[in-house]
């Protein structure tokens, strides 16, 4: 049986709260979730979770772990913010996610689990490399044999050529959300910056992350007993070819 810390419960130095997590998190998932992605994202995970139990690590508001729980897979989460996991618990079944509160770099939770992952690119908000070399020698010890380890990215390239005109995040009748890039290859860092127009307020958040390319990730997961299992150009298992701008990696404990 997976033991967890007790729900909700905050894990020793937790990371402190990301400033869109705290501000936004009442509207997070209307403006940034994508009902079409988040259908195919808990799809391929729900092959891929076995028996479970599964855990997620950035749970936030339970976009991905309710509908996975939806299906009978038994979904665990860790987050750093209190707001976001407060809308999670205001969603039906909210309540039955277990919740560690904490630094989900260090995986702060007890038991084994058939697979862990991340979606929409929250790996690299662990902004330092060391942070995110624990991330995956933790994630390895919680992992069962043949376990799993799941995440997309955003390769570096296409990052690189995407830092130009405003991508339309989110627009309605009472609000418009923008997202520019920039991007910092001398540290590995993009920031994407959202200007977000709504109740008549025009707002600016900067989120800032620590990219890192296929290769630097393989050496990462073997570094912690892991090897790649598959690589994906999208959470549909589309092929990853040249062209592709993005990646789901799949890491599994042999």
């Amino acid at each position: 049986m997976t033991q967890t810390a007790p729900r909700d419960q905050a894990a020793p130095a937790p990371a402190a709260e990301t400033h869109y997590a705290t501000v936004f998190a009442d509207e997070y998932d209307r403006w940034f979730g994508k009902p079409r992605v988040s259908g195919t994202t808990v799809d391929t995970l729900a092959s891929l979770a076995g028996t479970g139990p599964v855990l997620e690590l950035g749970v936030g508001t339970g976009r991905i772990a309710l509908p996975l729980r939806a299906r009978g897979i038994e979904v665990h989460g860790i987050d750093g913010s209190a707001a976001m996991v407060d809308r999670l618990r205001a969603k039906p079944g909210g309540d039955a996610v277990p919740v560690t509160l904490g630094d989900f770099s260090e995986v702060p939770v007890t038991g084994v689990f058939s697979l862990v992952y991340l979606a929409a690119g929250t790996f690299f908000e662990l902004r330092e490399q060391r942070a995110q070399e624990r991330c995956f020698a933790r994630v390895a010890d919680r992992l069962g044999a043949g376990g799993a380890f799941v995440f997309d990215s955003h390769l570096p390239e296409a990052l690189a050529r995407a830092t130009g005109a405003p991508e339309v995040v989110s627009e309605g009748d009472d609000h418009l959300v923008l997202c520019h890039r920039s991007i910092d290859p001398s540290v590995q860092r993009y920031r994407s910056h959202y200007v977000i127009h709504a109740e008549r307020v025009t707002r600016h958040l900067r989120v800032e992350f620590r990219y890192a390319g296929p290769g630097e990730l393989d050496l990462m997961a073997r570094q912690a007993g892991l090897r790649l299992a598959e690589r994906w150009g999208g959470w549909g298992r589309e092929a990853f070819t040249r062209d592709s701008a993005y990646h789901v990696s799949v890491y599994r404990r042999p």
